[in-house]
């Protein structure tokens, strides 16, 4: 078994304490029909919490190059450098919507806060061994010492590669990412898993990828909404996502040096744009599938997270993305 060797952040996982008050009950919204998608968006502001990953760039680009605003919507976001940032700022009300993944959205769902799944998001994670390891394959990890953050997809990506390999490793819990990344640079770690940018930069100063989440076929990161906003606002969430359709569109039309300067503004490095321009063309936003979906549900439920196998229409509702073309 795994061991934790410095559990930091799993105490934010507690996020009932915080929500435990709200006890209105709440109408199922996933996969219901939404009559009201025609109605007019209305004038409120989606708040939306973004992380300095790939996964923001759609949503940072809709809202720089007008695309909310063509579609009469107004979008302000918050960026929070740490998953558990996000997640208080959660259970504070702070948000309408986040960038998160699947077995976040289980453990909120279980602790009274009432979000759903409206769509995947753009996600790579990579699995990187230390310059001077000598690891240079998946199973040279076996037993190894592996900085992630615990509890969340990072964690669930680096269990399925272990389990691909049939080995085990060790879990080092280290707060902030520099501090990661000063571990896995200096030798103190023997592996480590980031998503884009952070993965381009520390391979470009001697980090060895092992693999991608992406390459695997691994997907378990969302977009969700406070099921509020699903119920009053659902031509709103229409509108978001034909906006960040459109962003998408820009991205595979355009090369990444011509947004590099609004990516700066969000505090993305310049390894970035070397990263976007050597991908092929970018998805729109897609239903979760749920094949990933129930293997993560199972996976958190397994690890204790929470106390009931939550299902596909539980918890989603993918009814506002735009029709394919």
């Amino acid at each position: 078994m795994k061991k934790t060797i410095l559990a930091s952040i799993l105490a934010l996982f507690a996020v009932g304490a915080a929500a435990c008050g709200n006890t209105g009950e709440t109408a199922s919204t996933s996969n219901s029909s939404t009559s009201s998608t025609e109605a007019a968006v209305t004038d409120q502001s989606l708040t939306i919490g973004v992380l300095p990953a790939e996964s923001a760039i759609p949503i940072i680009l809709a809202k720089e190059e007008g695309f909310f605003e063509k579609q009469g919507l107004t979008v302000e976001l918050k960026s929070f450098t740490s998953p558990n940032d996000r997640n208080v700022a959660v259970q504070a009300g702070e948000l309408d919507g986040t960038i998160s993944d699947v077995m976040t959205e289980a453990t909120f769902k279980q602790n009274g806060i009432d979000m759903t799944i409206t769509s995947d998001i753009l996600e790579n994670f990579k699995i990187l061994a230390s310059p001077n390891s000598g690891i240079t394959e998946m199973k040279g990890l076996a037993d190894k010492k592996i900085t992630l953050v615990p509890n969340f997809i990072l964690e669930y990506i680096m269990d399925q590669f272990a389990q691909e390999n049939d080995f085990t490793y060790d879990i080092v819990d280290i707060a902030s990412f520099s501090a990661r990344s000063e571990a896995l640079l200096n030798d103190q770690v023997d592996g480590a898993v980031y998503t884009e940018p952070q993965a381009s930069m520390l391979a470009a100063q001697g980090a060895i990828v092992l693999g991608s989440s992406k390459d695997a076929g691994i997907k378990g990161g969302t977009l969700q909404f406070m099921d509020e906003v699903i119920q009053n606002r659902p031509q709103d969430l229409k509108a978001f996502y034909t906006a960040y359709n459109e962003a998408i569109d820009y991205m595979n039309a355009h090369s990444a040096k011509d947004y590099a300067d609004i990516l700066a503004d969000y505090q993305f490095p310049d390894a970035m744009s070397t990263y976007l321009d050597s991908q092929e063309d970018y998805p729109y936003a897609q239903a979760v599938p749920q094949e990933q979906f129930d293997a993560i549900i199972a996976w958190t439920k397994d690890k204790g997270q929470i106390d009931q196998a939550y299902s596909y229409n539980e918890l989603t509702n993918f009814d506002f993305l735009p029709a394919d073309e």
